[in-house]
């Protein structure tokens, strides 16, 4: 049996935790035998982007201890699962000992697709969802991890789904962490572009892998009264034959 550990991450597991219930049932679905470390906390993201270095280094050094005897550690976002995979190791160079266990443990950390398609070679879940869909790809998925065809596939898996392909769909929402904070105009003015893309496929759902787009796209669609739904793609997957 193939062993995970899953890696909640800070937005998940502190605002959306629906979307770690529902990645766990279905990794047990697929017979995957799922734990969950405890004391994890934030992968050092947001300081490591912001510059605070120093900061970071603790949050990373505490991710190694924590998941370094996993057989596979499981990452509900594209956004952290680059830190882990990419900027741990970068982040701890200075440290050749720290740095090779940072690399041994990013090659067995994946995004959740990555590990469905990738891993455990499955692209359709028994997943049911009878609504039009469309897709956005978010950037540290697609540009740092190589992330594209994996989520793609899964949504094509789900029976009763209308897939509406998205013109704009590996353009920025705008969100970018602490940039929708420090340039917040830049980022509306990206995120209006963004959701004409999605009012154009007339979807009832916009699928992603990260929280933090949804949350961003979600709150601005809620805002002009979009009737579409942002949901994660793990969310995507409940086998159910209606949306929940």
């Amino acid at each position: 049996m193939v062993r995970a550990s899953l890696f909640a991450t800070c937005l998940v597991d502190q605002f959306f935790p629906q979307v770690g219930v529902s990645t766990v049932n279905l990794l047990r679905r697929l017979e995957v035998q799922v734990d969950f470390p405890v004391g994890q906390t934030c992968c050092g993201q947001p300081a490591f982007n912001s510059g605070y270095r120093s900061h970071a280094l603790p949050l990373a050094l505490r991710w190694l201890d924590l998941f370094q005897d996993s057989e596979y550690v499981v990452v509900p976002s594209g956004s952290c699962a680059a830190m882990l995979k990419v900027y741990t190791p970068e982040l701890l160079k200075d440290n050749p000992k720290d740095a090779q266990r940072a690399v041994e443990l990013a090659r067995r950390t994946y995004e959740l697709s990555q590990f469905l398609v990738d891993v455990l070679k499955v692209t359709d879940v028994g997943a049911s969802y009878p609504a039009r869909i469309t897709y956005h790809a978010s950037c540290h998925l697609l540009r740092e991890l190589g992330v594209s065809s994996q989520p793609l596939a899964l949504l094509r898996g789900v029976r009763g789904a209308e897939f509406a392909p998205m013109e704009a769909a590996t353009e920025c929402c705008g969100f970018g962490g602490t940039f929708a904070v420090k340039y917040a105009d830049i980022s509306t003015a990206i995120l209006a572009g963004k959701l004409r893309a999605i009012e154009v496929t007339e979807a009832e759902a916009v699928v992603a892998c990260d929280m933090g787009c949804l949350m961003h796209m979600g709150g601005a669609m809620r805002r002009r009264g979009m009737k579409t739904r942002p949901m994660h793609l793990a969310c995507s997957h409940v086998p159910k034959s209606s949306p929940s």
